[in-house]
């Protein structure tokens, strides 16, 4: 499976968290019982350690969207954010461009016209005050 598809399932699988308020492994567990489909050993990583980090990763989320509350987020792009501020803070081998422009090509297929610029914008300012010097990605 391909890094980007991995990270398509790691999104569904945070997705699917905010949902139901299953932990991950009880998501996985029921859909390799229930299916055919395989978890990605780096999806389950990502959303993993998503669910771990996520008292720390949704504070910066609150801290970077001026003006928004967290229940007011898409769960779509709150899933994205989670996801990629994961990748951001504790993956070290992915590049910050990546993270956010694999974050925005998922808001544009799954989340609505606001989507991306939205979630490219937070991404941005996570991406700068963790000290990342690229710019965010351009739509």
């Amino acid at each position: 499976m391909k890094r980007r598809e991995a990270r398509e399932q790691a999104f569904i699988l945070i997705f699917e968290r905010s949902i139901n308020h299953y932990t991950t492994d009880e998501i996985i567990d029921a859909a390799e019982t229930c299916s055919d489909i395989r978890i990605d050993e780096f999806a389950e990583r990502i959303a993993s350690g998503a669910e771990k980090e996520e008292e720390q990763i949704d504070a910066l989320i609150q801290k970077s969207i001026r003006g928004w509350k967290m229940n007011r987020l898409s769960k779509v792009s709150l899933a994205l954010l989670r996801m990629a501020i994961y990748e951001i803070l504790f993956e070290e081998d992915i590049p910050v461009s990546v993270s956010i422009n694999e974050a925005i090509d998922l808001a544009k297929k799954y989340g609505g016209a606001d989507d991306a610029p939205f979630v490219n914008g937070v991404l941005g300012t996570v991406a700068k005050n963790a000290g990342e010097k690229s710019e965010p990605a351009v739509e």
